[in-house]
C-alpha cells in the first residue's frame, strides 16, 4: 500500500485534533494534502511602492501596520480599518466582515504583506477585504524565511497559512519517495507535461510563478481526463458490451401517427427522431438524453419511439415525476392515438386505489402496450411481459438507483431520458458523458415567443393594470413568489401575503388560489387541475409550478423578486405561459438593491427566449454546482479544473479517453499500466453508479 493513502493524522505535526480541522477542507489522507494547492502566492520580488498605486490596480506589496481602528461606520455598521505604510506613503485596508481572530492577530508595528484591488473613498486610496500575511512570523521557519515566493492556502478557522506550509514541508520531506506518476509516458510527451513529482514541487515550493501556471495545467488535464476515462468505460460497456433489443422498422403504427399528425414536425424533431431510430435498430441498448426547451415537442418524438417498440411486440413505459404530469402524458398520448384503438394505453399511480390490481395484471400479461406512471413503476410488484423501451421524463428528479430498476428489467430495454432544462455542452460532457445526447433546439411555428418585460417594484401598479386587461379577456395569470410565508430573516414578499392582497384588495372581482410546496401532493394536484379547468383566474405560487401541467389559457407570468431567482429557474417559470395561441407575457418585478449579477440575469431574460443561451449564461454566473439547484448523483466536483475556463482541455481529455478505452477497455496494455494502477482504486466504485 502506498503510504500517501495513510490517514493525515499520522503526518508529523497533525494528530487527531488537527486532522478534524483538515477534514473540513476534504483532506483525509497524505495524498489529499498533496492535492490541496495554494489559492495564491506572495511574491516578495514584486513590491510596488504605495505612492505609485492607481485606482483599479491589482497590487501586492509589503509594509508596516501604523494604526488600527476597530469601530462603527457613519451608517452604524461594524468596520475594521488598518493603515499600512511604507517609505513612500500609506493606504487603508478595510474590512466590513471580520472575526475576533483578525483583530487579535493584527498589531501596530507588524510587517505585513497585502494583496488586493485599489479603490478610492473620500479622496483616499483603500483596499476592501484584502488578502494579508503577517511576515514577522516567518522567522520561526528558516526554510520559508529565505524564499522569495510564498504559497497562500484557502483555510478554515484555527488553521494558519504558516502551519499549513509546515505540514506541506513535512509531507515532502518524509513521503517524497512515495509520489508515483499517474499519467503514462506517452501522454506526458504528447501534452508536454513534467513528471508529477516535479509539478507538485513547483506548485507548493514555487520559484517562478509562470512555471507554477504550467504545472497546474497538468493537474487540470489529469482531473478531467480520469473522469472522462470513467465515463468512456461506462459508455463503452453499455453500448458495446451490454446488448439490448434490435428493433425493426415495420412502419405500421408509426406511419399512421405521422399521417394523422395535425402539424408538421420541426427539423429539430425530425433530426432527433432519426438519431433515436438509428439507436433502436442496433443490437445495443439505447441510452440517449433528449434536451429540449419547454414546448419544443419532446412528447411526440418519444411517442414515435414507443410505437416502434410496440410494432415489434414490445411494451413501452414512460415515467413522470408527479401524478399530474403522468396524467398529462396520458391525455396527450391518448389523443394522438385516438384512431389506433388496438394500442392500449394505461396509467398506474402510487398508493392503493380501485382497479390498480387489474392494471398490474394487464401489464404482466402484455395486454397494455404503453404504460404511463410515476414512481409506482419502480415498485417490485410491477412486472412487464416484454418491456422494450423506458422513457424517463424530467430525469434529474429521479435518483440513480430508481432509474436503474427499470433499465435492467426484461433484458435491458432501450432508455430515453428527457430534460426540459437545457444543459450547456461542457456540463453535458461531465454529468451525462455516459449518454448520447440529442437537442431539440427549435420551437414549433405555432409557439409564439413570450414577451418578457422587466419592471421595478415602483411600477407594479402598471403591471396590475396589464394583468386586469388580460383577465377581462378571460385569460389566466400566474404570480410567483420566492417564499411561502413572511420571514424575519429575509425581506422578501411571500406567496401567502401576496395571495391575501390580490384576493382581498387588488383583484377582488377575480378568483384566486394559493399553491406552495408545504401542501400535500394531492392538494397541490387538485389546485393545479382546478386552475387548468379555469375554476381560478389567478394562481399565486412558489416555484412548485416550475414543472407543471399545460394551461393554454394562462397568458401572464408575474415573478416577484425576480432578481433573487437563477436564470434557468426564471426561464422554466416563463415557460409556463405561451402554451396556447394567444400572445403571452412574463413580467419580472425587481426590488432594490439589485446586484450586478442580478441585473445581468434580468437583462439576459429580456434579450432572449433561447433556453440553451440562457443555460450557458446561468452556468457562467452561478457555476456548475449551483446550476442544478442541488448537486445530483454523479455530479463531479473538481479541485483544479473549471469546466467554463477549461472547455478546450475537457474536449481534449474526452477525445483521448475515448481513444484509449476503444483500444484497451480494461487498461491491461503495458503502456497503460500507470492508468490501470491509478484508475481502479480511485474510480472503479464510482463507475458502478453509472452502470445500470
Amino acid at each position: 500500500m502506498n503510504r500517501l493513502n495513510s490517514e493525515i493524522k499520522y503526518l508529523k505535526g497533525v494528530g487527531e485534533f488537527k486532522a478534524k480541522l483538515l477534514a473540513k477542507l476534504d483532506i483525509y489522507t497524505m495524498a489529499d494534502l498533496l492535492d490541496f494547492f495554494p489559492r495564491t502566492y506572495i511574491n516578495r520580488k514584486v513590491n510596488i511602492p504605495i505612492s505609485q498605486f492607481n485606482v483599479g490596480d491589482n497590487v501586492s506589496f509589503t509594509g508596516k501596520i501604523t494604526s488600527i481602528n476597530n469601530n462603527n461606520s457613519f451608517s452604524g455598521k461594524k468596520q475594521l480599518i488598518v493603515q499600512i505604510s511604507d517609505k513612500s506613503g500609506f493606504i487603508n485596508c478595510k474590512w466590513f466582515r471580520f472575526g475576533k481572530w483578525l483583530v487579535d492577530e493584527l498589531q501596530v508595528g507588524q510587517n505585513i504583506w497585502v494583496g488586493g484591488t485599489i479603490n478610492e473613498f473620500a479622496g483616499r486610496f483603500e483596499i476592501i477585504h484584502p488578502q494579508i500575511e503577517l511576515l514577522d512570523k516567518e522567522k520561526q521557519d528558516k526554510f520559508w524565511e529565505k524564499r522569495s515566493i510564498l504559497p497562500v492556502y484557502n483555510l478554515t478557522a484555527s488553521l494558519t497559512t504558516q502551519g499549513m506550509r509546515k505540514l506541506i514541508l513535512n509531507l515532502f520531506r518524509d513521503y517524497h519517495q512515495d509520489i508515483e506518476e499517474t499519467l503514462p509516458e506517452f501522454i506526458l510527451k504528447k501534452k508536454g507535461f513534467e513528471p508529477r513529482y516535479i509539478a507538485l514541487q513547483r506548485i507548493h515550493f514555487p520559484t517562478d510563478l509562470e512555471k507554477v501556471e504550467e504545472s497546474k495545467k497538468r493537474f487540470v488535464f489529469e482531473e478531467l481526463f480520469y473522469q472522462q476515462l470513467m465515463l468512456s468505460r461506462v459508455y463503452y460497456s453499455n453500448k458495446v458490451i451490454q446488448k439490448g433489443h434490435k428493433f425493426q422498422l415495420y412502419k405500421t403504427f408509426t406511419s399512421q401517427l405521422k399521417k394523422e399528425l395535425p402539424f408538421e414536425m420541426t427539423n429539430a424533431q425530425k433530426k432527433v427522431l432519426k438519431e433515436i431510430i438509428k439507436d433502436m435498430t442496433k443490437a445495443e441498448q439505447m441510452r440517449r438524453l433528449i434536451q429540449g426547451d419547454v414546448g419544443s415537442g419532446k412528447t411526440i418524438v418519444v411517442l414515435f419511439a414507443m410505437l416502434i417498440a410496440v410494432e415489434n411486440g414490445f411494451q413501452a413505459a414512460i415515467v413522470a415525476p408527479t401524478e399530474i404530469l403522468a396524467e398529462q402524458h396520458l391525455k396527450s398520448i391518448s389523443s394522438f392515438l385516438k384512431n389506433q384503438t388496438s394500442i392500449k394505453v394505461e396509467l398506474i399511480k402510487g398508493g392503493n386505489y380501485k382497479g390498480k390490481k387489474k392494471v398490474k395484471e394487464r401489464i404482466a400479461t402484455g395486454e397494455i402496450n404503453i404504460i404511463i406512471g410515476t414512481h409506482a413503476l419502480f415498485q417490485k410488484d410491477i412486472f412487464f411481459k416484454k418491456l422494450g423501451l423506458v422513457v424517463i421524463d424530467e430525469q434529474h428528479r429521479f435518483g440513480v438507483k430508481q432509474r436503474s430498476v427499470l433499465s435492467k428489467k426484461n433484458n435491458y430495454p432501450d432508455l430515453l431520458y428527457l430534460s426540459a432544462t437545457p444543459i450547456p455542452r461542457s456540463l453535458s460532457m461531465t454529468v451525462f458523458g455516459d449518454l448520447d445526447i440529442s437537442r431539440i433546439d427549435e420551437l414549433p411555428p405555432s409557439r409564439k415567443p413570450v414577451t418578457t418585460i422587466w419592471k421595478g417594484s415602483s411600477k407594479k401598479n402598471l403591471v396590475y393594470e396589464e394583468i386586469r386587461a388580460e383577465l377581462k379577456k378571460g385569460r389566466q395569470v400566474y404570480v410567483v413568489c420566492p417564499l411561502v410565508e413572511e420571514s424575519e430573516k429575509l425581506d422578501l414578499l411571500d406567496a401567502t401575503s401576496i395571495y391575501n392582497k390580490l384576493k382581498d384588495e387588488v383583484f377582488r372581482e377575480f378568483r384566486c388560489a394559493l399553491l406552495h410546496g408545504r401542501m400535500k401532493p394531492a392538494e397541490k394536484d387538485e389546485i393545479m387541475l382546478d386552475f387548468k379547468n379555469h375554476k381560478y383566474d389567478i394562481l399565486v405560487s412558489t416555484t412548485v409550478i416550475e414543472v407543471g401541467i399545460d394551461v393554454a389559457n394562462a397568458t401572464i407570468m408575474m415573478i416577484e423578486h425576480a432578481e433573487r431567482f437563477g436564470l434557468s429557474q426564471l426561464h422554466q417559470l416563463r415557460g409556463r405561459v405561451g402554451r396556447g395561441s394567444e400572445a403571452s407575457f412574463c413580467y419580472l418585478i425587481s426590488y432594490p438593491p439589485i446586484s450586478k449579477e442580478g441585473r445581468e440575469r434580468l437583462s439576459m431574460m429580456n434579450r432572449t427566449n433561447d433556453g440553451f443561451l440562457i443555460a450557458e449564461k446561468d452556468l457562467e454566473l452561478r457555476g456548475p454546482g449551483e446550476f442544478f439547484g442541488t448537486i445530483q448523483s454523479g455530479m463531479p466536483s473538481y479541485r483544479h479544473a473549471n469546466i467554463l475556463r477549461d472547455q478546450d482541455v475537457l474536449e481534449e481529455a474526452r477525445e483521448l479517453a475515448i481513444e484509449i478505452i476503444k483500444e484497451d477497455y480494461d487498461l491491461k496494455l503495458e503502456k497503460h499500466k500507470s492508468l490501470h494502477n491509478n484508475y481502479f482504486p480511485r474510480y472503479f466504485e464510482r463507475e458502478k453508479l453509472f452502470k445500470f
